[in-house]
């Protein structure tokens, strides 16, 4: 491939990825991956084989936010960390841990809580919940665990302000299976020093 054509490409995925961000950042859209089809649909860009990684889409949204949303994204940022937080603590014998946008800084007031929980018994978070009396819908998802995938529980809340809490329940062993990094995954004592 030649130079020009590189820089060209590499361009044109600079491009989408802040389209993209534009997208997330006033569009309320949540879902990476339909944010970056609809962005290079809109400008045009057939070649969907080269769509920014999500990683750039979020350097995108984080220097969209700081540029145009300076004011509000701060405040909006902190609340959805303290309902976080208060999930936390509410699933604290569950030792969770608090991942996606809310975590990284990317999310909107459309976003969503991501709680992971850990519990060798399946039926225990459920059993918690219908204890506590909280609503939920259930369901499941497919994870990559241990090198291979898995299917876990997962249940969906809403939180007091409306915001949807969305937690999946993994095996007490994925817990120290060393996949957990500071920048994606944040325990209780994390989140409260981001607080």
């Amino acid at each position: 491939m030649s130079k020009d054509r590189t820089q060209r490409r590499d361009l044109m995925r600079e491009q989408l990825a802040h389209h993209t961000a534009r997208l997330i950042a006033e569009g309320g859209v949540t879902d990476f991956a339909f944010a970056k089809r609809k962005a290079a649909r809109q400008m045009g860009a057939g070649d969907t084989h080269h769509l920014p990684s999500n990683q750039e889409v979020e350097e995108a949204l984080h220097s969209y936010r700081a540029l145009y949303q300076q004011d509000s994204h701060p405040d909006t940022l902190h609340r959805l960390r303290e309902e976080a937080l208060a999930a936390m603590r509410q699933f604290e014998p569950f030792h969770p841990y608090l991942t996606g946008s809310v975590l990284s800084g990317t999310a909107s007031k459309f976003s969503d809580i991501n709680l992971m929980l850990f519990s060798d018994d399946a039926k225990a978070v459920l059993l918690f919940l219908l204890k506590h009396d909280i609503e939920f819908e259930d369901g499941e998802w497919r994870m990559q665990i241990g090198g291979h995938e898995e299917t876990v529980p997962s249940y969906t809340l809403t939180g007091e302000s409306g915001i949807q809490i969305h937690i999946v329940v993994l095996p007490e062993n994925a817990r120290y299976s060393g996949s957990r990094h500071p920048e994606t995954h944040a325990d209780i004592a994390a989140v409260e020093m981001l607080l």
